[in-house]
């Protein structure tokens, strides 16, 4: 199989690209590096081909995923308050590059697999939540996202070439992004974790997150491209759902907390009971078998920023003044 791995130096994308190379498919990365990383590649760089380009401009990359069997749509801005200080550099990462991907695709009806967002759920109704459930997008992040997932589906309805969209929760591992960017809780907790600070809890620490480990996302998308599916939509979760409050206790020390902000759940929760029928998804990895995984390798963000409640409100002024 010959596959294209939009953002393959990146978090996910990087742990895809290992486990399509163990499967013997040609493997060809296109990422700008804005978020990815050279390091997370390195080791398998002489097996792939790299092409350093922003997917919102066109390029060489077009003839490569028009000549490729399957296109992985990761690449994407992520995190909740640069995409609301800035929501026209979302719309062209997340929403331009993915119209470009799409219009690549047709060409030769390479099948795409779009990764997307939970947060298109924002606060929903019902937990578990399954994919039919409302959308109700809180921030130009989750809106971007959205915007690509319907695109790239409507495209290869038009089109005539496959499309699935996968919705992740909660991602966390190995090979996470340290960006000065204030963003995911556990990379946060594990940079004041080396510098033995207190842990950041937002309100009381018993709202709940599907985190979900690196590798079942990975198995999942897998699954999804062998199967012959041509325009769906599927939640890639743990199926389970835990505590801020029992992610500090597996990773130890002590804690304080912030306020809570606007338009976060109390819960997020996958209902996986369609990707289990449609392909045997089945995530495998507890929390407490990832977080000993993640802190076998903690030196991986020795150099990320140590948030303090301080530097928090002050990277958060916008998230409160926009959508409190």
């Amino acid at each position: 199989m010959k596959a294209v791995v939009t953002g393959g130096a990146g978090f996910i994308g990087s742990h895809l690209v290992e486990r399509l190379l163990e499967t013997e498919s040609t493997v060809t990365i296109i990422d700008n590096l804005s978020t990815g990383r050279i390091d997370n590649i390195k080791k398998f760089a002489s097996s792939i081909e790299f092409i350093e380009q922003d997917l919102s401009l066109p390029g060489k990359w077009q003839k490569e995923i028009a000549k490729s069997d399957v296109v992985f749509h990761l690449a994407s801005l992520a995190d909740i308050v640069p995409s609301i200080e800035n929501p026209s550099l979302y719309y062209s990462s997340n929403v331009t590059s993915t119209l470009n991907i799409a219009e690549a695709a047709k060409a030769n009806s390479t099948k795409v697999v779009y990764a997307a967002s939970s947060s298109c759920y924002g606060i929903p109704d019902q937990y578990p939540t399954k994919e039919n459930a409302e959308i109700r997008t809180e921030y130009p992040y989750a809106m971007t996202k959205r915007l690509g997932e319907e695109l790239i589906i409507h495209w290869g309805k038009v089109y005539k070439f496959p499309v699935v969209s996968t919705r992740f929760f909660n991602v966390y591992g190995t090979k996470s992004r340290t960006s000065g960017t204030y963003g995911a809780v556990l990379g946060i907790f594990l940079a004041q974790k080396l510098a033995g600070k207190p842990y950041t809890v937002v309100g009381d620490g018993t709202q709940t997150r599907d985190f979900t480990y690196v590798t079942d996302i990975v198995d999942g998308l897998i699954q999804v491209c062998h199967k012959n599916i041509t325009s769906d939509i599927f939640n890639l979760g743990s199926g389970q759902t835990y505590s801020i409050n029992k992610l500090v206790s597996l990773l130890g020390g002590e804690v304080v907390y912030i306020p809570k902000r606007p338009g976060e759940p109390n819960v997020t929760h996958a209902d996986i009971s369609k990707a289990k029928k449609y392909f045997d998804y089945s995530p495998s990895i507890s929390l407490e078998e990832g977080i000993r995984n993640v802190l076998d390798n903690i030196d991986y963000w020795r150099d990320a920023p140590v948030w303090t409640p301080e530097s928090i409100a002050e990277a958060t002024q916008a998230w409160f003044k926009e959508l409190g």
